[in-house]
C-alpha cells in the first residue's frame, strides 16, 4: 500500500500541474479576448469580476485543466489514505515543478537562477521526506475532530469567497493562500472519511468530514480560478501548495499519529521545511502580476524581485 499511495501521490503531481497551466492559458485567453472586445474584469490591477471568472471556467484549455484535476484528485485521495499526510502532501506539492517547466512551453515565463534553485530545494526536500517517512497511516479520527474539521472549512471557504473580490490586486494571494488551505483540508477528510473500509455508503453520508471535502473542493477551485485571473501561475502555485502541505502534515503529526521512521525524524523536518522554504521563494519571487497581453518589462535578475523599470515608468 505504502508504494501504491507514492505512485498516487506522483500522478496526482503531475495531474494538478498539466491542470495549473491549462486553466492559467485558459484565463490568459480570456483576458485578451475580454480586453480586444473592450470589457473590464480581468484585469490584474483590480479583483476580476464575477462574469470573467465564469467566461475563464468554460473555456476549452481550462475545461481539460478541470478534468486533470479530476486526475489528480483522485491520485491525491489514495495518497492520502495510505501515506502520512506530510509525505503525501509534499509529494503532491511537486506539482509546483511540473508548473514551473511547463509554464515555460505555453505560457512563455522564463526561469531565472533563483527559480531553478528553489525548485530544486524542493525536489531534494521531497527526497528527504520520502526517504524518512514510515510506511503507516492511522485514519481514524473521534466524531468532534470530524465536525470541528467541517466547521473550519466553512470559515476558511466564506473568508476566501469574500476575499478574492474584495483585495483587489491582492486577490491572487489571498486567492492561491486560501486555495491551499482548503485543498489540505481535501486531504484531511478524505484520510478520515468514515465509511470507506469497509465500504458503507450510509456511514460515508452522514460523515461531517464528506461535506467538508466537497466544500472544500468545490471553493478552493473556484478561488485557485480566481486567483490565476489576476496572479502569476507560480507565484499562486507556490502559495497553494505551500497551505496544502503545512496544514495537512501538521494536523497528520499532532491529530492522526503519523511519524518518520525511527532515528530519522531529523531528516523528515529537514525535508518538510526545505520544501516549504522552496516553495516560499517561488512565492515570493512569482506573485506578481501576469503578463497576460506580453506587453509587460522583463523581470529583474539574480535575486532581485519584480520587473525592470521601463522609460514610460521612470518618466
Amino acid at each position: 500500500m505504502f508504494a501504491i499511495g507514492v505512485i498516487a501521490a506522483a500522478m496526482a503531481a503531475v495531474a494538478y500541474g498539466v491542470s495549473t497551466v491549462l486553466r492559467a492559458l485558459g484565463a490568459r485567453r480570456v483576458a485578451v479576448e475580454m480586453r480586444e472586445d473592450g470589457r473590464t474584469g480581468a484585469d490584474s490591477a483590480a479583483a476580476p469580476s464575477v462574469g470573467s471568472t465564469m467566461s475563464t471556467i468554460v473555456d476549452p484549455a481550462f475545461i481539460l485543466g478541470t478534468l486533470m484535476v479530476i486526475v489528480g484528485f483522485g491520485g491525491g485521495a489514495l495518497a492520502a489514505r495510505f501515506l502520512p499526510l506530510f509525505l503525501a502532501q509534499s509529494i503532491v506539492a511537486a506539482n509546483l515543478v511540473v508548473t514551473a517547466l511547463l509554464g515555460t512551453l505555453l505560457l512563455n515565463i522564463t526561469l531565472h537562477t533563483r527559480d531553478w534553485v528553489a525548485i530544486w530545494l524542493v525536489v531534494l526536500s521531497l527526497f528527504m521526506l520520502g526517504v524518512s517517512s514510515a510506511p503507516h497511516a492511522n485514519d481514524y479520527a473521534e466524531r468532534s475532530f470530524h465536525w470541528e474539521l467541517f466547521g473550519a472549512t466553512i470559515v476558511v471557504a466564506a473568508v476566501a469567497l469574500v476575499g478574492v473580490y474584495t483585495f483587489g490586486k491582492y486577490a491572487a494571494v489571498v486567492g492561491g493562500a486560501a486555495a491551499g488551505l482548503l485543498f489540505g483540508i481535501i486531504a484531511v477528510s478524505v484520510r478520515i472519511l468514515d465509511g470507506m473500509n469497509p465500504f458503507d455508503l450510509a456511514a460515508l453520508l452522514t460523515d461531517p468530514a464528506a461535506y467538508a471535502l466537497a466544500v472544500a473542493g468545490a471553493v478552493g477551485f473556484y478561488v485557485q480560478t480566481v486567483a490565476l485571473q489576476v496572479g502569476a501561475v507560480n507565484g499562486v502555485t507556490a502559495l497553494l501548495v505551500t497551505g496544502e502541505t503545512a496544514l495537512p502534515s501538521l494536523i497528520g503529526v499532532v491529530f492522526l499519529g503519523d511519524i518518520a521512521r525511527p532515528g530519522m525524524e531529523w531528516l523528515a523536518i529537514v525535508g518538510f521545511i526545505g520544501a516549504v522554504i522552496g516553495a516560499v521563494l517561488v512565492a515570493w519571487y512569482s506573485t506578481g502580476d501576469p503578463d497576460h497581453f506580453g506587453e509587460a518589462p522583463p523581470e529583474k535578475g539574480g535575486w532581485r524581485r519584480g520587473r525592470e523599470e521601463t522609460d514610460d515608468a521612470s518618466a
